[in-house]
C-alpha cells in the first residue's frame, strides 16, 4: 500500500472510530422535556453503543413549545413530554404513530444555595431573605404548572407570586438559581441530582407529591417517523432494564 493510500486509510478509520461515522445510518430526531437532559443523554449513550447504525439527535426544551411545533408539522420522530397531556393532545390531532407510553414520574424540589429549604420546607419560599423564586413557565412547562399547583395547595401562591420569575423551561429556571438571578426555585429532582448541580453545593427539599397532580411523563412515536425502525427501537429501549435503572438513578419513579 502506497504511503498516501495508507495515510487516507488511517484517517478514515480514525474518523469512524472517533466520531461514529457509519455509512447508512438512520437519523432519528428526538425532542424531549428539559428535565430529562442528563438522564436521557445517559440512556442515549447506552442506546448508541447497542445500535451503532442509528444516529439519534436530541433537542431539549419546554413540552408545550414542542407540542406547538409538532402541531405545525415540525419533522420530529419521537416526543418525550414532561406530562401525559401534550401526547394526548397530539393523539387527538392524529399526529402520533404509537401508543402513548408513560415512561416515568418526576418529582418537584425546592433548591437553593442561599438557604437550606429542609428547615422550613415549603415555607422557605416565604423567607424575608428570598426576593426572587424561579420556576418553569406554567403555560408551557409542566414542571412549572405543577409548581403553581403546589404553591396553591399550601395557600402561599398569593404571598409569593410577585417574586416569581419564569424560565422558558425547567432547565432555564434552574440556571436562574445557580447563577444567582433567583435566590431559590422549584425545579426537577432529576436536575439537582446531576454532577454539575451537586458541585454547586445547594440544598434541596422534595415537595410532597400530594400537593400537585402526578408528574407522569409520556412519550410517543410521531407520524413523521413512519417507516423508521430506529424510532421504534428507541421507543422500546426506554422501557429496558438499563434505561429504567438510569431513570431511577436520577430520581424518577417508574412502573418497573
Amino acid at each position: 500500500m502506497k504511503a498516501s493510500k495508507r495515510h487516507l486509510f488511517i484517517v478514515t478509520a480514525f474518523l469512524v472510530l472517533t466520531f461514529g461515522i457509519v455509512r447508512g445510518q438512520e437519523k432519528i430526531t428526538i425532542v424531549a422535556a428539559a428535565n430529562l437532559k442528563i438522564a436521557l443523554d445517559s440512556i442515549n449513550t447506552v442506546f448508541k453503543i447497542q445500535n451503532p447504525g442509528i444516529n439519534t439527535q436530541i433537542t431539549y426544551g419546554a413540552s408545550g413549545k414542542f407540542f406547538e411545533q409538532i402541531s405545525n408539522s415540525a419533522p420530529f420522530d419521537l416526543f418525550f413530554s414532561a406530562d401525559m397531556d401534550y401526547p394526548k393532545k397530539l393523539e387527538e390531532k392524529k399526529l402520533i404513530g404509537s401508543k402513548i407510553k408513560m415512561y416515568a414520574t418526576g418529582k418537584l424540589v425546592i433548591w437553593s444555595k442561599k438557604i437550606d429549604p429542609n428547615k422550613s420546607k415549603i415555607n422557605s419560599l416565604l423567607s424575608a431573605d428570598i426576593r426572587k423564586i424561579a420556576i418553569g413557565n406554567p403555560a408551557t412547562a409542566p414542571y412549572g404548572e405543577k409548581a403553581v399547583e403546589s404553591l396553591k395547595f399550601y395557600k402561599i401562591y398569593d404571598k409569593v407570586k410577585s417574586k416569581l420569575v419564569f424560565g422558558d423551561n425547567i432547565t432555564q429556571a434552574t440556571q436562574f438559581i445557580t447563577t444567582g438571578n433567583a435566590d431559590i426555585g422549584i425545579t426537577a429532582l432529576s436536575l439537582v441530582l446531576t454532577p454539575n448541580m451537586k458541585r454547586e453545593g445547594g440544598k434541596y427539599y422534595i415537595i410532597p407529591q400530594k400537593s400537585h397532580t402526578p408528574l407522569e411523563q409520556g412519550c410517543v412515536i410521531l407520524k413523521n417517523a413512519k417507516g423508521k425502525a430506529g424510532a421504534v427501537k428507541f421507543y422500546n429501549f426506554i422501557s429496558s432494564k438499563k434505561a429504567i435503572a438510569i431513570l431511577k438513578y436520577y430520581g424518577y419513579d417508574t412502573k418497573a
